[in-house]
């Protein structure tokens, strides 16, 4: 059961907009009725919602999977951890003109996400697909790293959230499920490729500041991420494309 704060408190919670976004609007109508009073700050660019909670301006942040806090925290010096785990958002590649693996055309355009810890999950993918080889698989590869690509494909490296509007000037992109919603692509019908739901290491999680991470506010932050009123939302609005991990 979810445990009751003694007294409203108020967080403010860092959310990327579009579908995480909604998600959250259903935690802050939980936890109201739990005694939190959650003020949701949206951002559009990964690279703020970290830098806002390291400087105080957030208490929490729940956009982002423990590899791109962990870059964040190595590249930026963030006294940052996760806490807890959200929803899982299957990354895929993305295509309105190819349907099938053997459909890639030699040369063709394919997208992926320009930050480090994306850039290595999408390339992962296409590992596993068979599309190519790399290097030091599990040491932040990058399209450097490619040592085989037998459909010489031709990797653009590009802000996620410009991914799902550059769709129709390529053959394909790697796409995060949040940016694909909002580009109105679903991940069953347009995907060549996705990851998997189960046992996928790209969960999304819950961070706030060293100093912060056993207040007893955040313990009951994370289960409302994962209250039946949450999970039926994802479930209905979403239909498998976002799921709670539980």
């Amino acid at each position: 059961m979810i445990g009751t704060l003694q007294a409203m408190e108020k967080i403010k919670l860092g959310v990327m907009n579009g579908a995480e976004e909604e998600i959250a609007n259903v935690v802050k109508s939980v936890a109201i009725n739990k005694g939190l009073n959650i003020e949701l700050i949206s951002f559009s660019d990964y690279t703020l919602p970290n830098e806002a909670l390291e400087n105080g301006e957030l208490d929490a942040n729940a956009f982002q999977h423990n590899q791109y806090l962990n870059t964040q925290i190595k590249t930026h010096g963030y006294h940052i951890v996760a806490i807890g785990f959200t929803i899982i958002e299957p990354l895929g590649l993305y295509s309105k003109k190819i349907k099938t693996l053997d459909m890639i055309p030699v040369g063709a355009k394919i997208a992926i996400p320009n930050d480090p810890s994306n850039a290595e999950r999408a390339l992962n993918l296409l590992v596993d697909s068979g599309l190519i080889k790399i290097q030091n698989r599990n040491s932040n590869p990058s399209i450097f790293d490619i040592v085989d690509n037998p459909k010489k494909i031709k990797f653009i490296e590009l802000d996620s959230a410009l991914l799902s509007r550059s769709l129709i000037d390529l053959d394909a992109a790697m796409i995060n499920t949040n940016h694909a919603i909002t580009g109105g692509l679903d991940l069953y019908k347009d995907t060549i490729i996705r990851e998997s739901c189960n046992d996928n290491p790209y969960g999304n999680i819950i961070a706030v500041r060293e100093i912060d991470r056993n207040k007893p506010v955040f313990k009951t932050l994370i289960e409302i991420y994962k209250s039946p009123e949450v999970t039926n939302f994802l479930k209905i609005r979403f239909k498998g494309a976002i799921l709670p991990i539980m």
